[in-house]
């Protein structure tokens, strides 16, 4: 059964609502043969990424960047995995106060490194999430799982 990994670092109630709703469309009950497997930025490893075939990423944006949480993630697995897991499909979710664009593109960035393509736009939320972003979120985990489902999706 394919698996979708969501490694998320979750930092604030505001990212809570967000990676609820990526939860709640990859979980969907019109998407089968999919397995859901959620880990924190600082727990997810190289053992976790090789046995995923597609990815959620979720991350503040602190100070025109990722989370060190989520770098640190990719410090770990990067080399170990990434001749492993080319042509994986990944989506992102980045929430910050006022600018998330430095975040986008540093994932964006290291995700190219990886040979991860991305299967649907980066969700980006400013501010409080409201119902088109948590929308926007379960769009992201649903067409994930989704696009897993189909095989060699």
């Amino acid at each position: 059964m394919p698996r979708l990994l969501i490694v998320h670092h979750t930092a604030s109630p505001a990212l809570e609502e967000l990676l609820e709703a990526v939860l709640s469309g990859a979980r969907t009950d019109e998407i089968t043969g999919v397995d859901v497997e959620v880990r924190p930025a600082l727990a997810a490893t190289a053992v976790d990424v090789l046995a995923a075939d597609g990815f959620v990423l979720g991350t503040p944006a602190n100070l025109g960047y990722m989370s060190g949480a989520l770098k640190h993630f990719f410090d770990q697995i990067y080399y170990p995995t990434r001749l492993d897991r080319t042509g994986c499909p990944y989506g992102l979710y980045v929430h910050g106060n006022n600018d998330t664009a430095g975040a986008i593109r540093a994932v964006e960035t290291i995700a190219t490194g990886l040979d991860w393509r991305p299967a649907h736009a980066p969700v980006s939320v400013i501010g409080p999430p409201d119902a088109a972003a948590r929308e926007a979120c379960w769009d992201l985990g649903a067409t994930l799982a989704a696009t897993l489902s189909i095989p060699d999706g």
